[in-house]
């Protein structure tokens, strides 16, 4: 799950990590105030999950409260289309309202889970507010790694050896060392999956401070912190993916027109790579899980036909949990209830495939059963107009 920046911030906040004052709002008058409260020059900022917001006139600066209502008036409910969303773009219902700040230097901070070294990774570069791939790509030799026992912790050594790195001298390494450290401390107590501070700035007073902030947590810890759960801005989010998670279904959206139903994360990787070989590309990547109940396979199916680029249906299902009979009564079921025009092709395999096979084919619809998963890909491709 993602939060915002201005969400990532009162986090972060909490583990004395250093962020400019600020707050966040849905209206020009709400932006005025909070200027007036901050009593000096601001920065505007609109609130997306989205990167490069600066170039796509998503960050104004401000000499006074009525140029902060201005700028705020001007970017709520526009559509900013930066790199990161898509020509779709993203809507801007909130900007977050902050101090400006005197820039002296900017670096990057991260945290990611390496998972080759089954091991949480610290990333520090002294060229900041410029993406980090850039900086790896023409010069791997800025970036600095340090990675992070699961038991122990992040080291105090550690961290000074990153703020050495980053180019801090004087007071400025014992602020970059309490920096990083508490940026640690959110990342593990909060069961994130990225922190990423771009560009984290040394200010011409001497502060360490957090410029911008991006967090992404762990949706299967999220038990455990209904508060960050209540975070979540599903505006910001596919509407598809948004459905399917009321049933619990992981579902992606893709760019092909082959719809993919499958049971397994493994499974729907080989399944879209097979469908790839024949030519064809995959409209989505639907999880339906291993204990998928009839309801379910009904409202993944129903999710599946809700894309209007979907021109042909694969099911491919190996049967455990989930049995074959099952996965047969509820795709059937969906079928006729939604009245589905367009060819599906079923493969299965498993517990009770037999009765599972039958239940299909005495149907009296459109559903193709197929003995292998290539020659499902290959039918599924060919019904769907060939390749892309």
């Amino acid at each position: 799950m993602k939060v915002h920046e201005y969400q990532a911030k009162e986090i972060l906040r909490k583990f004395g990590v250093k962020v400019p004052r600020g707050e966040a709002t849905d209206n020009p008058e709400g932006a005025k105030k909070i200027a007036e409260g901050l009593g000096k020059k601001v920065v505007v900022k609109a609130q997306i999950h989205a990167g490069g917001r600066g170039k796509a006139g998503g960050v104004k600066l401000a000499n006074s409260p009525e140029e902060a209502s201005e700028a705020a008036k001007k970017m709520l409910g526009m559509k900013l289309i930066t790199h990161q969303t898509g020509p779709e773009g993203k809507i801007v219902r909130k900007v977050l309202v902050e101090e400006a700040s005197d820039i002296a230097k900017e670096m990057y901070l991260g945290i990611v889970i390496d998972r080759s070294k089954e091991a949480p990774v610290i990333m520090a570069s002294p060229e900041g507010g410029v993406e980090i791939e850039e900086v790896a790509a023409t010069h791997p030799e800025l970036i600095f790694k340090e990675y992070i026992h699961p038991a122990a912790g992040l080291a105090p050594f550690q961290s000074r050896k990153l703020a050495y790195k980053l180019g801090l001298s004087g007071k400025a390494v014992k602020e970059g060392v309490k920096f990083i450290m508490g940026l640690w401390r959110a990342f593990e107590a909060a069961d994130a999956s990225l922190a990423e501070i771009n560009p984290l700035i040394l200010t011409k007073q001497g502060e360490v401070l957090a410029l911008d902030a991006k967090m992404n947590f762990d949706d299967n810890a999220l038990y455990r912190h209904p508060e960050i759960k209540e975070l979540r801005d599903i505006y910001e989010e596919d509407p598809l993916e948004v459905e399917a998670s009321k049933y619990h279904l992981n579902y992606v959206q893709l760019n092909g027109n082959v719809g993919c139903m499958v049971n397994g994360a493994g499974l729907a990787m080989a399944t879209m790579d097979i469908i790839k070989y024949y030519g064809g590309e995959p409209a989505n990547f639907l999880d339906v899980g291993g204990g998928a109940d009839e309801e379910q396979i009904k409202n993944a199916f129903r999710i599946l036909m809700m894309e209007s680029r979907v021109r042909t249906v694969y099911i491919n299902i190996f049967g455990g949990i989930l049995r074959c009979d099952r996965l047969a009564k509820g795709v059937v079921n969906a079928a006729k209830e939604i009245k589905v025009t367009i060819p599906i092709v079923v493969r299965m395999e498993g517990t009770n495939v037999e009765e599972g096979k039958e239940i299909i084919m005495s149907s009296g619809l459109d559903i193709r059963v197929v003995e292998t998963m290539a020659e499902g890909a290959e039918l599924a491709v060919k019904l769907a107009g060939g390749i892309q």
